[in-house]
């Protein structure tokens, strides 16, 4: 075996600090590019109107996206509702109770598998299983679509988190009498609370930005909504509609609403890594 000299080595390891840092400048480069470039025609769309009135007809300036604003936090908080509980209770189980068991292997593989399936994907299912049976689009079928593109999301997240919590805080807790169900409630997840808030956020920070499945589901409207269970104006689609158009008003509006997904995506995304850096701090 011949082995290399120290020369060699430290100009290998040089050579491969160079090409991952040039890839990281490369990355924060164009990162940095599009942030500007969305900062820079967003900007020039907000005011009082872009925040409370409804788009105008095609070719008349004015207007706003209030309906789709609205219409975008509706279907993610009903999301959140719908997909975190369950989320949660299926991390708990893969953690705490299921470890080697063949169901927590299949329940793994299905949550893997979910995480790489395209959103458009899933827009489809959806479709299939809520609208065409009710002949029609709604705010709830979209957030049966979010919910389920952030289902493995969390379920990944909170398994992981769970399973850094040393086994010895368990052992304490049930030594001491405890119940196992309230070691899990009152020990485990406070020591893992800034890691469940982290993978909640991420979640909702990857569905903030889904046009395909909307499109399916929600489809879009220019009107104020009256129930959920009608076609429903969201932020993403309007994008799509908007940017595609031949008018320069529907445009503009349309790095708005681009600029303010971006920056509720750079926020969550932000405040995650404030909670897990909080609670690694906290360890």
């Amino acid at each position: 075996m011949t082995i290399r000299s120290a020369r060699s080595r430290h100009m290998a390891n040089s050579a491969i600090l160079r090409i991952s840092t040039l890839a990281a400048m490369v990355g924060l480069a164009m990162l940095i590019w599009i942030l500007g470039v969305v900062m820079k025609e967003g900007f020039g769309a907000f005011d009082l109107d872009f925040f409370t009135k409804l788009p105008t007809p095609p070719g008349m300036a004015g207007g706003g996206l209030a309906n789709a604003i609205a219409g975008t936090i509706m279907m993610t908080v009903l999301a959140i509702l719908l997909a975190v509980p369950i989320s949660i209770l299926a991390g708990i189980h893969l953690a705490e109770y299921g470890k080697g068991a063949k169901l927590a292997t299949s329940m793994r593989f299905v949550t893997s598998t979910l995480m790489g399936v395209p959103s458009i994907i899933m827009g489809v299912f959806v479709y299939t299983l809520v609208v065409k049976p009710t002949h029609t689009f709604s705010g709830y079928s979209g957030s049966i679509a979010l919910a389920i593109i952030m289902l493995p999301v969390v379920v990944r997240t909170t398994e992981d988190m769970l399973n850094l919590v040393p086994v010895a805080l368990r052992e304490a807790g049930l030594a001491l009498g405890a119940p196992h169900w309230k070691v899990i409630l009152q020990i485990v997840f406070r020591s893992a609370k800034g890691g469940l808030l982290t993978g909640v956020l991420l979640a909702v920070a990857r569905v903030s930005g889904e046009t395909a499945p909307l499109l399916f589901t929600a489809l879009n409207s220019p009107y104020w909504m009256h129930s959920l269970n009608e076609p429903l104006a969201n932020l993403t689609v309007t994008i799509f509609n908007f940017a595609m158009s031949p008018y320069a008003d529907w445009k503009s509006q349309a790095w708005g609403a681009s600029l303010l997904i971006t920056g509720g995506v750079l926020l969550l995304n932000i405040s995650a890594r404030l909670a897990f850096r909080d609670r690694n701090r906290n360890k």
